[in-house]
């Protein structure tokens, strides 16, 4: 991993090479851009990486405010935080996960799943967190008709839109974490499945002017997979705690529950009331019927399958438990072994007396007279 201190070196550009340095040579393309801005020439350059793009001025009552728009130059600030988000969870990796597994002692299978969860913990609190704060700062939660009043909500606060750019920027880093991390390809298709679907249902959210709805859905999910991920980590630092998994099983059917209740709520009552009904690219407007058709299906589909995967885990959780109850109810109690009879050369020892191997004591043996 980056910044440790190797004892072996690998020829240059080779993949061993790459996948042992690649923070490192991620912090010198973030370095190179920062450069940038130091020089009028390339500052117009560097800030394009760096800051959202495409703000507008909008006149507001007490002056005027600035929003963004998305559009293509979007791709580039991503590119740039996708490797800020690869020298951070480095930095994680490097000083925190390792230094604890190493105590820990665990197996190849568990230290995969703790590095997993271990970033991930550290990735969904402080989405948590954030997306909280976006969330009560422009005042969706005290208002819910504002998840799908005055749509499209084409223009975005700068928080708002940065957020969504991290949030891509995260998920499309986990796809080369990959083959950087030499990820078990037992374990690839799992991890892949649940990064494709971040993925769309966020650049969903963000291409379709769901950004409001899109804010409310990911609090709600992630607070969940925080629980779940925390558990598993007390699970493999003590194999006996699983109170918290108790409590995330009893968390994830009310999010559920929650995020179909808000998507069939603001896209098939709210958006479905909306006078400007109409498909029009160019003004970010997609309140027709089949779009939302399809973004609901996408949503209730996504929800069936987790909760699908979610009840064929505790059954398999609750036979395993079940069979080994019953294999320790089978096992008879062990035999008491009969006293141990210590041999001497002349006979045994039993209850502290000597007898002969023929039952008869010991005959003393004459001492010869010189």
């Amino acid at each position: 991993m980056a910044f440790r201190r190797r004892t072996k070196s690998y020829p240059l550009f080779s993949q061993e090479f790459v996948i042992h340095n690649h923070a490192d040579i991620g912090f010198c393309l973030v370095l190179c851009v920062l450069i940038g801005l130091m020089f009028e020439v390339t500052a117009k350059t560097a800030f394009l990486f760096i800051l959202p793009q495409y703000n507008v001025s909008l006149p507001t009552a007490d002056g005027e405010t600035v929003h963004y728009h998305y559009g293509p130059k979007d791709l580039v600030t991503i590119l740039f935080y996708i490797f800020i988000t690869i020298i951070l969870h480095a930095v994680v990796q490097e000083y925190i996960l390792d230094k604890i597994s190493k105590r820990l002692h665990l197996s190849k299978v568990k230290h995969s799943k703790f590095n997993e969860s271990g970033q991930l913990v550290v990735f969904h609190l402080s989405s948590v967190i954030w997306c909280f704060y976006v969330v009560v700062t422009e005042g969706y939660l005290t208002n819910p008709r504002s998840l799908w009043e005055d749509y499209p909500h084409v223009y975005l606060p700068f928080q708002v839109k940065f957020f969504y750019l991290c949030q891509l920027a995260y998920w499309l880093h986990a796809l080369p974490e990959l083959y950087f991390q030499k990820v078990r390809k037992e374990e690839i298709p799992r991890q892949l499945q649940y990064i494709c679907l971040y993925l769309v249902h966020i650049a969903g959210a963000y291409l379709l002017n769901l950004s409001r709805l899109g804010l409310i859905l990911l609090l709600l999910q992630y607070s969940t997979e925080f629980l779940f991920h925390m558990a598993r980590l007390f699970y493999f630092a003590d194999e006996n705690n699983e109170k918290l998994f108790n409590a995330w099983a009893a968390v994830f059917g009310v999010t559920r529950l929650f995020i179909l209740t808000l998507a069939v709520l603001a896209i098939g009552f709210g958006l479905a009331r909306m006078e400007n009904q109409a498909f029009d690219p160019e003004k970010g407007n997609f309140n027709t019927l089949l779009c939302r058709l399809c973004v609901l299906l996408l949503v209730c589909a996504a929800q069936a399958w987790l909760m699908w995967r979610f009840i064929h885990s505790q059954l398999r959780h609750w036979r395993e438990y079940w069979n080994e109850q019953s294999a320790k109810r089978r096992v008879p109690a062990a035999p008491r072994l009969p006293a141990r009879l210590i041999k001497r050369e002349c006979g045994y020892h039993e209850n502290g007396v000597v007898k002969a191997e023929n039952g008869t004591s010991p005959r003393t043996k004459k001492l010869k007279s010189p």
